[in-house]
């Protein structure tokens, strides 16, 4: 009978790990559903109902993603986002909003943002914006463009 070296362990390669993540979102039925879709393939380590409470959380738990909602109480997501940058994070941002606008988009990405998606899109589009961020890719919801322009 063979027995294997105890000195050799099996090992989980980082890789292996689901990508982590902390998600805000100011109205608990969008994020218990955004959780809900992320759940299967992500670890979602936090979750905030506000902005203060998004950053300590990602400086608490040091996350590969930061999924914000823009328009929250406290900080907003875009402010969460500069100073996540500002302090040297290595998380990736990819906000999920119902701003529909270009100005609001040209915001988020001028503060550091790999996702900008559409609440509305959420279902088909939020899952491949996270592995896209994970690759230091961009991926954005199509935004319509301002009537008055």
């Amino acid at each position: 009978m063979m027995f294997s070296d105890p000195r050799k362990v099996a090992t989980v390669e980082p890789s292996a790990a689901k990508p982590r993540l902390v998600v805000a979102d100011d109205h608990k039925l969008v994020l218990r559903a955004v959780v809900r879709l992320l759940s299967e393939e992500f670890d979602v380590v936090e979750t905030a109902s506000d902005g203060s409470l998004a950053l300590r959380a990602a400086e608490r738990v040091d996350p590969d993603v930061v999924v914000l909602d823009i328009s929250m109480p406290g900080l907003d997501g875009i402010e969460v986002a500069r100073r996540l940058k500002a302090a040297g994070s290595r998380a990736k941002i990819v906000f999920l909003t119902v701003h529909d606008d270009p100005d609001f988009l040209r915001v988020a990405l001028e503060a550091g943002a790999h996702g900008y998606i559409l609440k509305s899109r959420m279902p088909e589009e939020l899952v491949p914006a996270i592995h896209a961020a994970l690759r230091d890719r961009i991926f954005v919801s199509p935004v319509r463009g301002r009537a008055d322009r």
